[in-house]
């Protein structure tokens, strides 16, 4: 499940302060490297005429990287619920993402219902089916999204059993629980997963990929956006954290769940589980055989 072979970013890093500018038509009075990213070089990039972007690259992305980002981040901002900065410019040839400036606050205080609210709205959005039209891949394993009609046959089909012959062919879960995997990925129509339309989902909803601004505003970035279950999401919420109760207890009174929600927790968690386990292996190969025993 390679995401294709790799292009190479900017030539040189000094040429990336010529690239932007040509991109923006402006001139780039100073650009301050960013911590935090651990795929994409992040920069904040102040103009001359006052403005401030956001700008990251990638050395070696895979093919559509950036474009694949900007179009979850226009469908997420099209739905009018959850903010979402405004792509300004982007490329894959060269590589780079130009995105609106947020002013973070330096001591968050989210209005956790009110993201609560927002996000049942962006779910509550839709998608056109469950996967993506234009078929691009989520992630760094390039997991695919084909068009589907129904949620069984996606979990099936385009996380579970790719994510099977993944773990198996890194040595990152034993045979045996690949081979659960591969089990469950064939039962997930008796597991009594409610019947809903494809909601509008972010795709990779971890405390990381919100930010805060002074008003206690929530921001989504970095989506992998795709058609899914609106339950993955909120899973994925809980799995690391971050989010208060107040949150989820808004969201559940705004867009209440099918009955057995709790039960289908972990469910949810196993895609995210494998993909940790096979990019870091250690406690999280634990915790996803643990998720997927749970529904034998």
């Amino acid at each position: 499940m390679s995401p294709g072979p790799a292009r190479g970013g900017p030539s040189e890093p000094a040429r990336l302060p010529t690239i932007i500018a040509g991109q923006l038509d402006a001139e780039i009075r100073r650009m301050t490297s960013l911590a935090g990213g651990d795929v994409a070089e992040s920069f904040r990039v102040d103009l001359v005429d006052g403005a401030t972007v956001f700008a990251k690259t990638h050395r070696r992305p895979p093919p559509g990287f950036f474009t694949t980002e900007a179009s979850g981040l226009a469908w997420l901002r099209s739905a009018g619920s959850v903010p979402v900065p405004e792509v300004i410019a982007v490329s894959d040839e060269p590589p780079l993402l130009i995105l609106e400036w947020l002013d973070e606050a330096a001591v968050p205080r989210p209005d956790e219902a009110a993201f609560g609210r927002a996000l049942a709205d962006l779910h509550r959005a839709g998608a056109p089916c469950f996967g993506r039209r234009d078929r691009r891949t989520t992630g760094s394993r390039g997991l695919p999204n084909e068009p589907t009609d129904t949620w069984p046959q996606f979990y099936c089909e385009q996380r579970l059993l790719p994510l099977a012959k993944l773990a198996g062919d890194a040595g990152a879960l034993a045979p045996a629980a690949v081979a659960e995997l591969e089990a469950l990925a064939g039962r997930l129509d008796r597991l009594g997963v409610p019947e809903e339309p494809p909601a509008r989902l972010h795709g990779d909803l971890w405390a990381g990929n919100r930010l805060v601004d002074d008003d206690g505003r929530s921001w989504l970035i970095d989506p992998a956006c795709h058609g899914g279950h609106r339950e993955f999401d909120l899973a994925m919420m809980r799995l690391f954290g971050g989010f208060d109760e107040a949150c989820h207890r808004a969201y559940h009174e705004h867009h209440p769940l099918a009955d057995g929600w709790q039960e289908r927790v972990a469910l949810h968690q196993v895609v995210p589980l494998v993909v940790h386990a096979i990019k870091f292996g250690g406690g999280y190969r634990t915790a996803a055989v643990e998720a997927i025993e749970r529904y034998r």
